[in-house]
């Protein structure tokens, strides 16, 4: 029915030509989890393949030979790495370093010289009002110890004038007669008894 001319007529045949089902290539796939053990391999015990201890000892030997090689390795790129970089701040970029070291130092020790100063001043106020404080405190212990003694002093004056108050009562040779006479003719009675509160409840009578 179609006529061939060209590929053109070729492209269209194939376009309109009933489409087949998707061929897909045979290929041997995984096993999923769930799949059964293969019957050929029931039963088998999987063993490690050995070790042979001599290659064991020359293969860490080895190891240990490769971890030094490669430590100096990397030492010598950093060294020379550093020596580059230190090669290249060495020419202007240190003079401006060193000028700014020395600007830095100069204000550090500025400040500094202020900072002592201040210290210096605050301890000089400090000491100052220490001073000032244990004065005061030693005025205050005199002036407290001048009264206690007067205070001392006034009592051993009331003390005095008390007992020469008492004085006057007593018995001497002197007024032993008179005082024998005065208790005759006025006889106390000291047989008596006192309430809680020190009131005379109870009293007997002289004969």
């Amino acid at each position: 029915m179609f006529q061939v001319i060209g590929g053109r007529s070729v492209q269209a045949a194939r376009l309109l030509a009933p489409r087949s089902a998707v061929l897909v290539e045979a290929v041997r796939g995984r096993k999923s989890r769930t799949d059964p053990v293969a019957k050929s391999k029931e039963g088998r015990i999987k063993v490690p393949p050995p070790v042979d201890p001599v290659e064991m000892v020359v293969l860490k030997e080895r190891y240990t030979e490769y971890k030094l090689i490669m430590r100096a390795l990397r030492l010598e790129f950093k060294e020379e790495v550093l020596r580059k970089k230190y090669e290249e701040e060495t020419g202007s970029q240190a003079e401006e370093r060193a000028r700014q070291e020395a600007e830095e130092h100069r204000a550090l020790m500025a400040w500094n010289n202020e900072e002592n100063l201040r210290m210096l001043k605050a301890r000089i106020l400090r000491v100052q009002k220490e001073a000032e404080e244990a004065e005061r405190k030693k005025i205050e212990a005199a002036i407290q110890r001048e009264q206690e003694q007067q205070e001392f002093i006034k009592e051993k004056e009331r003390e005095i004038l008390q007992l020469q108050e008492e004085v006057k009562n007593f018995i001497t040779m002197e007024n032993l007669d008179q005082r024998i006479e005065e208790a005759l003719d006025n006889p106390k009675n000291y047989n008596f008894a006192v309430d809680k509160e020190g009131r005379v409840i109870k009293q007997t009578v002289l004969q």
